[in-house]
């Protein structure tokens, strides 16, 4: 292997590969960390329900102290079809100290962050504690079935005896109140989908009827729009939100501890602003508009008009929590039902947490771990179903305005972030081991 091959490099030869999910193609982006694995002499392996669409998992062999470790992300992003970008998304160029591209950040730069750390555990001579397997997957931009989901399901045998696996969701920096905290994703929110249906009274449309189906849709909206379902404080956003607040001088601190009274919470999301807005989903089941489909003929009123809404929920929660909190809100003469539920992780697990914490605090002394609940969906869910809990752990000190880049035009991260990403890192290979 040839020795000066940095994370850096690795990731600029990543972002190279169009992996746009669909179609996705990620066949020569997971080769090429396949050969980089061999030549090292990690033994490596592909299992694929799709060809041209390979999932790599490599094992690291350890002492046998400690049950296995996984290490997992994906190759596969986001579009950028309309977006303008100052650098081709594709290109992976370095310019003005950051690398660019499509990936950098979601999560291609977290997967030249794992690989280079084993890389180099493997280079050292460096034994962990229990074996470390890397997984390399397909499709988690989309649902997936040809990645995680293919793994856990067909091939759970190559994860047995894993109690906790490394991430992405959390590891970036963000600054609250003045103050540099690095989130360590614990725990994440359900998918549960859910379609409602409307009827009305059909006829021709030069004869317009109040109280039809798409009246009844736009009533619906507005209560969407301006109302929240009831507040829910979870273990986890009470340690998150206590966290912070201990972080913040007062009266920061003590005002932010308000979001954990429930007679409170919606007040205080209000006087937030934007910042509220990104707390909302953390203490809330969250259940929003996204397609409607109705008439087919511009002069015929529609009878009948459904609604899409992805439903968010809580951990430890079911869908009928969600169906029976949107029904109150919406009250009677709707048909409500449930279109897909992904239960994801279970029960609150922090016993990797204070080891991840301690390694942040010696990377950067100013910074605050904090426990993150992440308001989307990471293939955690799928890993969960076979006891795996995963901490979202990709540390990257980023300026802030770079987030606002993850599947948007322009994304791109700091060469120094991947630097020290990729220590962060193998400081976790060397000390996280589950008893």
């Amino acid at each position: 292997m040839d020795d000066t091959l940095s994370p850096i490099d690795i990731l600029q030869r990543l972002i190279r590969f169009d992996t746009t999910n669909p179609p996705g193609n990620e066949a020569e982006c997971i080769n090429y960390l396949k050969g980089l694995l061999d030549e090292a002499g990690i033994p490596t392996a592909l299992y694929a329900l799709d060809e041209a669409r390979p999932n790599l998992v490599a094992r690291l062999a350890g002492r046998g102290e400690s049950s296995p470790l996984l290490l997992y992300g994906h190759v596969d992003v986001v579009t950028t079809a309309n977006q303008s970008w100052d650098h081709p998304p594709f290109s992976g160029e370095i310019a003005g100290g950051f690398v660019w591209g499509r990936g950098t950040l979601d999560m291609k730069g977290g997967i030249a962050m794992i690989a280079a750390a084993l890389l180099r555990a493997r280079r050292e001579g460096f034994v962990p504690l229990g074996d470390v397997i890397l997984a390399c997957v397909a499709d988690e931009e989309v649902n997936g079935v040809y990645g995680a989901k293919f793994l856990v399901e067909q091939h759970p045998e190559l994860f047995e005896g894993v109690r906790y696996a490394i991430g992405e969701g959390g590891g970036i920096s963000v600054w609250v109140g003045g103050r540099k905290f690095y989130t360590i994703m614990v725990a994440e929110k359900q998918v549960c989908n859910l379609r409602l249906t409307l009827h009305g009274p059909a006829g021709h449309a030069s004869a317009p009827l109040r109280g039809g189906a798409m009246a009844k849709l736009a009533n619906v909206l507005y209560i969407l729009d301006r109302r929240r379902l009831p507040v829910h404080v979870t273990p986890v956003a009470r340690e998150m939100v206590a966290t912070l607040a201990q972080g913040l001088p007062f009266p920061q601190g003590l005002a932010l501890r308000q979001l954990l009274n429930p007679v409170l919470t919606d007040l205080v999301l209000d006087a937030m602003g934007e910042r509220g807005t990104l707390l909302n989903p953390l203490l809330h089941h969250t259940a929003t508009p996204t397609i409607v489909r109705g008439g087919d003929k511009i002069n015929v009123l529609p009878s009948q008009v459904t609604l899409e809404l992805d439903g968010r929920l809580l951990p430890c929660y079911t869908p009928d929590d969600l169906l029976r909190e949107v029904r109150g809100l919406l009250g009677e003469g709707i048909e409500l039902e449930v279109t897909e539920h992904d239960p994801g992780p279970g029960e609150l697990d922090m016993g990797l947490y204070d080891t991840l914490a301690g390694i942040l605090r010696e990377a950067d002394p100013e910074g605050i771990p904090l426990p993150y609940l992440l308001s989307g969906v990471t293939d955690a869910r799928f890993f969960a179903r076979l006891g795996i809990h995963t901490y979202g752990f990709l540390p990257m000190d980023l300026p802030g305005e770079l987030i606002g880049t993850i599947h948007s035009a322009n994304e791109r991260i700091p060469v120094e972030a991947v630097e020290f990403g990729t220590s962060a890192l193998y400081e976790a290979l060397r000390r996280c081991g589950a008893p």
